[in-house]
């Protein structure tokens, strides 16, 4: 068989499925099926008051700048602003569709159900639902482009909390909350997005926090933070860090005249928090700060520094779990995983026709990335590439320079350095 008559699987619309399908069929791979279980594309960027579907919430803005965040081919307008909206990077996005002509391969309202690796015949089985029941179709290739933020990660704290609870996935606007009393748990960027928008209108907003983060705004001298950044990345990661720390203390001060707990690592060892508002609510009175969660109690949460405080709604803003739940987890599980074993966080090491694409996280925007992810995969499924020799090697090495960039948690797993991660995709499409 031809490489471009092979039957090749995406699964997910979204941003990097849609990067996926582009760069497939500009290899002349056009044997192409998308399975997206909305009814529309754009992952999780249709606002959609559905909590089934993980989606952007109402007031939802880019927090990289558009200047950073566009597709290298296909720029956003110019008439966007430095941060777009939830609906103007959904239009962005029907655009690159329409101007690529991808929606033809797209099969809508069709959810994943299962997908088996048959290695007598080297090729996949991947069964599905749609409006017409459940099928069953044999694929050579199989690209998974569903995303990592859908499936929520809760903590479990001792007692019980008889008030509301839910999750960020959940949250869409503000006014179920009007006049209520809020607590958050967590301080990245959902979270602290969320405590802004909420202490709009509710009667007290609570942020708790384990400990410090650093909090970036959107904007350093009048210009976008990423953008600024970006004249720096080529410096020594240690000498970014010092200016990164010097630069903050300069345009913010010191996180204790905001009641927020120092951080314990350097900035940019973790994934960053990028918000302009929440330091502004804090010094407003709009937003008080809280320690770690110690237990509950009916309506009451007692906090780790010996406080306690009643509440009406908990709102857990703490993140996702790496789940792909059409494979079977004998097969691969990576909820708990120290380190995600693909290389450039795409490739497995042992089976050749299966690539992951946007399965990662960078201190800036995922989609750029996810475009040369996809660019890699379609050059070496049309045979333009060689598949990289020693896999597993690479994949090893790789987890080495992570321990030692990032910050240990589970949540920082996918996480990448956007210019070396770059790099080392441009690299490896060169050879």
């Amino acid at each position: 068989m031809l490489k471009s008559e092979s039957r090749v699987c995406v699964i997910g619309a979204g941003p990097c499925g849609l990067a996926t399908i582009k760069n497939l069929l500009a290899q002349d791979i056009r044997n192409v099926v998308v399975f997206e279980k909305n009814n529309q594309l754009g992952g999780n960027w249709i606002y959609d008051e559905n909590n089934h579907h993980s989606s952007v919430y109402e007031t939802t803005h880019l927090i990289s700048s558009k200047h950073l965040s566009s597709f290298e081919d296909f720029p956003m307008p110019d008439d966007y602003p430095d941060y777009p909206s939830h609906h103007q990077v959904l239009k962005y996005f029907q655009a690159y569709a329409a101007h690529f002509d991808l929606v033809s391969h797209i099969k809508f309202n069709t959810e994943v159900l299962e997908v088996n690796y048959k290695p007598a015949l080297s090729h996949w089985e991947l069964s599905y639902a749609d409006g017409s029941g459940h099928h069953t179709e044999i694929f050579d290739y199989v690209l998974v482009a569903n995303g990592h933020h859908w499936s929520p990660f809760t903590p479990q704290y001792p007692g019980e909390f008889q008030g509301e609870i839910l999750h960020a996935h959940s949250y869409k606007n503000a006014a179920p909350f009007k006049n209520k009393k809020v607590l958050i748990v967590g301080a990245g960027n959902s979270a602290c997005d969320i405590a802004v928008d909420i202490a709009r209108v509710a009667s007290s907003t609570t942020v708790s926090t384990r400990q410090g983060q650093h909090i970036f705004p959107k904007f350093i001298f009048g210009k976008p933070t990423d953008v600024l950044y970006r004249k720096i990345a080529w410096l020594p990661f240690r000498v970014q860090q010092q200016l990164a720390k010097w630069v903050l203390r300069m345009v913010q001060g010191r996180y204790a005249k905001y009641q927020l707990p120092n951080p314990l690592n350097k900035p940019l060892s973790t994934h960053p928090t990028i918000n302009s508002e929440l330091l502004y609510f804090i010094r407003h009175g709009k937003i008080a700060i809280r320690g770690k969660i110690q237990c509950f109690d009916e309506d009451t949460v007692h906090f780790s520094d010996g406080t306690c405080e009643s509440f009406d709604t908990v709102i857990f803003a703490t993140g996702y779990i790496i789940d792909f739940p059409f494979f079977e987890t004998s097969f691969l599980d990576y909820r708990q995983v120290q380190e995600i074993p693909l290389y450039l966080k795409m490739m497995h090491p042992e089976l050749e026709n299966l690539y992951f694409i946007g399965l990662f996280q960078p201190q800036g925007c995922i989609w750029p990335l996810a475009d040369h992810q996809a660019r890699l995969a379609a050059q070496i499924i049309a045979g333009k590439l060689q598949r990289p020799a020693n896999v597993l090697a690479k994949i090893q090495k790789e987890s080495a320079r992570s321990k030692h960039r990032f910050d240990s948690s589970l949540r920082h797993v996918p996480e990448v350095d956007c210019r070396r991660f770059r790099k080392q995709l441009l690299q490896e499409l060169a050879k």
